[in-house]
């Protein structure tokens, strides 16, 4: 039998003249005659499809296979070998595409205005809680102090024939029992909404420098502006206020028997004013109240209001202006910082700094209700 003569088949002219001479395939020479079998064309397609899926987990392989000829002529059987244009197949994959792009995507970045202290607390509690949490507190201030001076009596005990070192151990004694009955009632219902964040009761002693949340460096800062911003406003306050009010109901005024009568009664009215109070105070007013407001109004917004309720709850008319902006201070300070410590410390040193001033003027013989009656 003689053999049968190769024969080549040339391009369709027609074809070839639809594509411009840049994007144009080189021919596909066929080195045999006889036709592809049905099953290699099958097995062709099976085989990209199992590409196509692979490309699922790792489209770059696909795409570096496909786009080699050698790869597609590896397809074929031999002796059939099969040229493809040199642009090669460009898979294309839509499953990732968010994926990818979202990959891409800048994060964006913190302006230098986005301080912490114009930052809203992510509350837990409705309106509801904060109503009840504030009337509970208020009412077992009450209370307590009706149990107290109901209960002296029953043990025997006559307030006004006690010595002075005996009265400041009563008023320790005191707000002692009304600091521990007042922030477990508090506790009590908010950690009810437990677990809470991470910055709502938070007490942090570490980077007390740091620039953004340093505890102890806001402190130094907050003390600082409440001695000129409360010189400032009582200055103000003075020249616009001719009259002179009477402070018989000023707490401090109360105090005054006990300032400088002895180690023991200036030690504890210390821990009383510089430990106790701002601990109970802070808690309530900013650690509890303040956040709460932020879930509806933004936080300096919610230090005003705070600071205002601060001021009228110490039931001193007179003493409204400088309160005020000491609750204020303390507010913006603890919302930095996102740190009871903060506004603890500038309230314990604000207390403590005023009874060693007035233990030392009382030492020089200076009359203290006479000076306090002038700065009013």
């Amino acid at each position: 039998m003689l053999p049968t003569e190769k024969k080549t088949t040339k391009p369709n002219q027609s074809s070839a003249s639809r594509f411009p001479p840049t994007q144009r395939s080189t021919p596909i020479p066929v080195l045999s005659s006889n036709p592809i079998p049905s099953s290699m064309v099958s097995a062709i397609f099976t085989s990209l499809a199992q590409s196509s899926v692979h490309a699922l987990s790792s489209p770059s392989k696909l795409s570096s296979s496909l786009r080699t000829p050698v790869g597609i002529a590896k397809l074929v059987a031999p002796g059939r070998l099969i040229r493809v244009s040199n642009r090669g197949l460009r898979p294309v994959c839509f499953f990732n595409a968010g994926e990818e792009k979202s990959k891409t995507k800048l994060e964006p970045k913190e302006s230098g205005l986005d301080w912490p202290a114009f930052k809203r607390w992510d509350v837990p509690w409705e309106w509801p809680t904060v109503s009840l949490t504030s009337l509970a507190c208020g009412i077992s201030f009450i209370l307590t102090g009706f149990v107290e001076v109901e209960t002296l009596p029953f043990l025997g005990i006559k307030f006004e024939q006690l010595s002075l070192d005996e009265k400041a151990e009563i008023l320790f004694l005191d707000q002692s029992l009304t600091t521990a009955v007042v922030l477990g009632v508090m506790y009590s219902i908010t950690k009810s909404f437990g677990p809470l964040p991470e910055d709502i009761y938070r007490y942090d002693f570490k980077e007390p420098f740091n620039l953004r949340r340093g505890w102890l460096l806001w402190a130094g800062i907050g003390l600082g502006s409440a001695v000129l911003a409360i010189a400032l406003t009582g200055f103000v306050v003075s020249t616009f206020n001719g009259e002179t009010q009477e402070r018989e109901a000023d707490a401090l005024v109360r105090l005054l028997p006990l300032i400088g009568s002895s180690g023991i009664s200036t030690g504890l009215l210390l821990v009383i004013t510089g430990v106790l109070a701002p601990i109970l105070e802070e808690n309530v007013f900013r650690g509890f109240f303040m956040v709460s407001l932020t879930k509806w109004v933004p936080t300096p917004i919610a230090v005003v209001i705070s600071a205002a309720v601060f001021a009228l709850a110490h039931l001193t008319p007179g003493e409204f202006p400088q309160l005020f902006v000491l609750g204020t201070l303390l507010g913006f300070s603890y919302a930095q910082t996102r740190n009871l410590l903060t506004p603890i410390t500038i309230h314990a040193c604000w207390n403590s700094g005023v009874i060693l001033v007035l233990t030392l003027l009382q030492l020089q013989g200076y009359d203290i209700k006479e000076i306090l009656q002038a700065t009013q």
